[in-house]
């Protein structure tokens, strides 16, 4: 699936805004935990709360688990490929990828999760479910994904690491959100979040969120799609 790469420089600006998907405390003498934060922040406090409305990001969608009976299924696989370091669009740096149609009953039940909650009822998916590994060295490059071949929204679980995502507008860049993705948890892009905003998962040495390091481990994602409508 090509998907066209359109690198872009984040303007940095002087103040950031958080979307707050959590109550925070008040006061506070010290940075809070990660899964205490916001999960989403951004330029303009106007971007987090347009932009946001088609952005979720929900915390322990899946158990421990859950995480390892994906592990089992997927490791096998993955382990017979190398990670790769210089990808046929330059996209991505350090991946391995695969994609996988029949799925165990754990694993099952939770795509009819994520299918349930990130895609409309009756909404034609696309059949095989995306898999990518990044090593711990990897990243994802800012790019949108072809119009060709995918739909309006795109869900995916992140397993074994924290991670940003970033997403840049395409024709402002200093218009950005980032989210922070914590392990096991679901993200989910609608419409002008898919189209409108490149989308990037940093690299660990640049990640960073509201001024709080946030180590980025090896980390594989499920990813689900909608067909074009």
């Amino acid at each position: 699936m090509k998907v066209p790469l359109t690198v872009l420089r984040r303007v940095q600006t002087a103040a950031v805004f958080s979307g707050h998907l959590r109550s925070l405390s008040s006061g506070a003498s010290r940075p809070l935990p990660l899964r205490d934060q916001a999960l989403i922040s951004g330029s303009s406090r106007e971007l987090v709360q347009i932009v946001g409305s088609q952005v979720e990001v929900r915390t322990a969608f899946i158990t421990e688990e859950e995480e390892g009976a994906f592990l089992r299924e997927l490791e096998p696989g993955l382990r017979k490929k190398r990670y790769e370091f210089d990808h046929w669009d330059d996209a991505i740096h350090g991946y391995r990828e695969t994609e996988r149609v029949t799925w165990g009953a754990s694993c099952e039940e939770v795509l009819k999760r994520v299918r349930s909650v990130a895609f409309p009822e009756g909404s034609p998916l696309l059949g095989p479910v995306h898999i990518l590994d990044l090593d711990k060295a990897g990243y994802i490059k800012p790019h949108i994904d072809s119009v060709k071949f995918c739909g309006s929204t795109i869900a995916g679980l992140s397993l074994l690491s924290d991670s940003i995502m970033r997403l840049v507008k395409e024709d402002a860049t200093s218009e950005w959100l980032d989210l922070l993705l914590p392990r096991r948890s679901l993200y989910i892009l609608r419409d002008q979040a898919r189209f409108n905003f490149t989308h990037e998962i940093l690299k660990d040495q640049d990640s960073v969120f509201n001024g709080q390091r946030v180590p980025r481990l090896r980390r594989i994602s499920v990813i689900c799609r909608n067909l074009p409508g």
